[in-house]
């Protein structure tokens, strides 16, 4: 009796599953470039981590390059410009998330608590413009502001009697202009994903709340951040895996030799080695250990934020 309601069983399950396909016919097609995107640029390219354990040479290609294990590795981690790479990426990264990501809770409350739609619109769409800014751009207009002798910070320092300051090339400035500007320009798209967090929750709970005699802060302190809870554990989730990658555009642009000791980061090495020396096999070994570092990182905080509040990415 099983063998014959076996093949009656999968051939329901295989009309269903057909018809279901044939339904949402459109919306499968439409997954199909984001799906090719993946598989060209992101998947078919992780075959070329070959490199890392290979003397890469351009002309012998993959097959032809002599092997030569984990070299490569055991060059950059006794290197003596690891400690140095390795501190400016860490400090920088947990810079931008110590305050970038509170910063982006920020305002995202405070546009929550505008209620004249037109002006919260103007300021929403004055604050997340600068995102869809290039670097090279934000960087000319912090030039146009803090360049030592023709900005108009310095001219006014001038003006007051005082030296100008070299922004640009001193070690203690170099730092907290990379964290502001990236700050400047990434806060307002940031809290976009906040805004859209705390349209989810119920108005019920803020009605409860008011009913038992709850201020503004008591119902920010129980309603509106518990609401966003989980968003942000996420999105710190998703940082703590890119703490290796502190923002290789911004330091590579605003990076000069002079401040070398404070802002070289893994990136910026390696694009000097990989790219303007020709040593692929040095990249890739560095890509290689990044994500390797990235996925460990994210899998901790992933099971510490389980343990923690019972939320995580999966």
């Amino acid at each position: 009796m099983q063998t014959t309601l076996m093949p009656t069983r999968q051939r329901s399950r295989l009309r269903d599953w057909s018809r279901r396909t044939w339904r949402y016919r459109w919306l499968y097609l439409l997954m199909v470039p984001g799906v090719c995107y993946y598989l060209v640029f992101h998947y078919l390219p992780l075959g070329g981590l070959l490199i890392a354990f290979q003397d890469y040479n351009l002309m012998k290609g993959i097959w032809g390059s002599p092997w030569v294990g984990v070299q490569h590795f055991e060059a950059f981690l006794t290197s003596p410009d690891f400690p140095r790479l390795m501190k400016n990426t860490l400090i920088l990264s947990v810079y931008r998330i110590v305050f970038g990501m509170p910063a982006d809770i920020i305002l995202a409350l405070a546009l929550n608590e505008i209620r004249v739609r037109w002006y919260k619109r103007v300021v929403q769409t004055i604050t997340y413009g600068p995102y869809f800014l290039s670097w090279v751009i934000v960087y000319g207009l912090t030039f146009a502001f803090l360049a030592p002798n023709a900005g108009n910070v310095n001219v006014w320092l001038t003006d007051q009697g005082h030296s100008p300051i070299a922004f640009f090339t001193t070690e203690a400035y170099f730092r907290p202009m990379l964290i502001l500007t990236d700050m400047w320009k990434s806060t307002g798209f940031g809290a976009i994903i906040y805004l859209a967090a705390l349209s989810t929750i119920n108005p019920e709970q803020y009605e409860a709340a008011v009913v038992d005699g709850a201020s503004r802060w008591r119902q920010l302190w129980h309603v509106t951040l518990p609401g966003i809870r989980e968003v942000f554990v996420l999105l710190l989730i998703l940082r703590i895996g890119h703490i290796l990658d502190a923002g290789f555009e911004q330091v590579y642009i605003f990076l000069n030799a002079r401040v070398y000791a404070v802002g070289d980061i893994i990136d910026t090495w390696v694009f000097r080695a990989g790219i303007e020396q020709l040593d692929f096999s040095k990249g890739v070994t560095t890509g290689l250990f990044k994500s390797v570092i990235g996925f460990v990182l994210v899998w901790a905080a992933n099971r510490f934020a389980k343990k923690m509040n019972g939320s995580g990415i999966w």
